[in-house]
């Protein structure tokens, strides 16, 4: 193959890796604004939209280090393949569901493909791109297809919804998998890891699963104040649950994370950076469709297209990444993109109860996230090749939670007091962070 040819096959690879991303994220909020249609169909209750909603997020947080190790030991190109076709037929499933408890398991499943895809996707993708200019524009699209489905996904679920059926949203996905499956099986090779597990920590992974589920579930019962009292109690399980999965860490003879990945200095402050990105935005989008809706009066499906210029903008500051790393070590490129995260919840604040204001607040943060997730992506994959898979999973799972709590505290804040002071806290902690990222030394990968 001549290298021109290969250039252009690593670049189809990259472009298919992260459309598995974009629509594996789009199914976290692609059912939200259809919620009220679903529980008309299937006769469920106020009660059940909260499980709709959760019980993607609960499996698609829940099981990403333990794919991520899966690929490791099976092959990440068999255990993407695996979790694209889960994806398309349980989609199908879904799309007949009759009952309440066939909807949500439907949603479970598909968080649990979801878990199974992105960090074999994103593994291969750093394997596709080479280190250099090429890696951080791949990081840069692949940070633009996560974040822009994440705010997008409240659009296509109301479009789909209001135009065909709320049926409509499980039945999209099928043709889509069929499509995503062929093209990984003629464009994506296989990746030798070199890092097969000679034995696999059972434990470690149940009692991870376990504790990040609960936490997703318990932040997200606390949205509701008559399920805040269950909310608490999930999150005081996953605490301990939490605890016994370190403490186990500590004895076990293979633990499921490995010691040198606990103590990668990359790879923790990518995980903060990855946590911190999703908490000051997601949380903050979300207050935004509460406040056009309750507030102004709009239509979900108005809401949900005010949040598209936050999707361009993600898909802007994302394109910036790439000359911003020619300037800027990854480090100081994460400060700026936190700034801007933390200046666009500042608008939100100053700008509160406008639908321009909304708009402005939610373009300036959405410019600072694209930046940001380069950056928080890169510092955290600058580990040793044997810690690439495990990191993707990590730095993934610490997104999810950093949606699920960020949402969660700041729904209640709002609640409790105004909107204004919760994006204001957002804006403390993106603000915090980047401080933090400004006076911290650059480390490089050690083999």
């Amino acid at each position: 193959m001549s290298a021109e040819n290969a250039s252009a096959a690593r670049r189809g690879a990259v472009v298919l890796l992260c459309a598995v991303q974009f629509v594996d994220v789009l199914g976290v909020t692609s059912a939200t604004t259809a919620v009220p249609e679903i529980r008309k169909g299937v006769g469920g209750t106020e009660a059940s939209a909260s499980l709709i909603i959760a019980s993607y997020a609960m499996f698609f947080g829940g099981l990403l280090v333990l794919a991520s190790l899966l690929g490791d030991r099976f092959g990440h190109r068999r255990i993407l393949l695996t979790g694209i076709g889960m994806f398309a037929v349980v989609s199908a499933a879904g799309a007949l569901s009759s009952s309440v408890i066939a909807v949500v398991a439907t949603r479970a499943l598909l968080g649990a493909a979801a878990a199974l895809s992105v960090p074999s996707a994103l593994r291969l993708l750093l394997a596709a791109a080479p280190e250099g200019p090429r890696r951080t524009g791949a990081l840069a699209l692949w940070s633009a297809a996560g974040a822009a489905a994440g705010a997008a996904g409240f659009v296509v679920g109301g479009l789909l919804t209001q135009l065909l059926d709320w049926r409509a949203v499980f039945w999209i996905n099928a043709p889509i998998g069929v499509l995503l499956f062929a093209g990984v099986l003629l464009l994506i090779p296989v990746l030798s890891t070199g890092s097969a597990m000679q034995r696999f920590d059972v434990l470690g992974a149940v009692l991870l699963i376990l504790a990040v589920m609960s936490l997703v579930v318990g932040t997200t019962l606390l949205e509701a104040e008559g399920t805040r009292v269950v909310g608490l109690t999930a999150i005081g399980l996953a605490v301990v649950i939490g605890t016994a999965f370190v403490l186990w860490q500590r004895r076990a003879r293979a633990p499921l994370i490995p010691a040198d990945a606990v103590r990668s200095p990359n790879l923790r402050a990518g995980t903060l950076v990855s946590f911190v990105n999703t908490a000051a935005t997601s949380s903050a989008s979300v207050l935004v469709t509460l406040e056009l809706q309750d507030a102004l009066g709009l239509s979900p499906l108005q809401a949900g297209l005010s949040l598209v210029w936050l999707s361009v903008a993600v898909a802007v500051g994302a394109a910036l990444s790439r000359p911003l790393a020619r300037r800027l070590q990854p480090n100081r490129m994460g400060a700026l993109g936190l700034a801007a995260i933390g200046a666009g919840d500042l608008v939100l604040v100053v700008s509160a109860g406008t639908v321009a204001g909304a708009i402005a607040g939610t373009v300036v943060l959405g410019a600072g996230l694209g930046v940001a997730s380069v950056a928080g992506t890169t510092i955290g994959t600058t580990v040793p090749a044997r810690l690439a898979g495990v990191a993707t999973g990590i730095l993934n799972t610490g997104a999810q939670l950093g949606t699920a709590i960020g949402v969660a505290v700041l729904v209640v804040v709002s609640i409790s007091t105004s909107a204004a002071l919760a994006w204001g806290i957002a804006a403390l902690a993106a603000g915090a962070t980047a401080g933090w990222l400004v006076f911290r030394r650059a480390v490089p990968a050690e083999e």
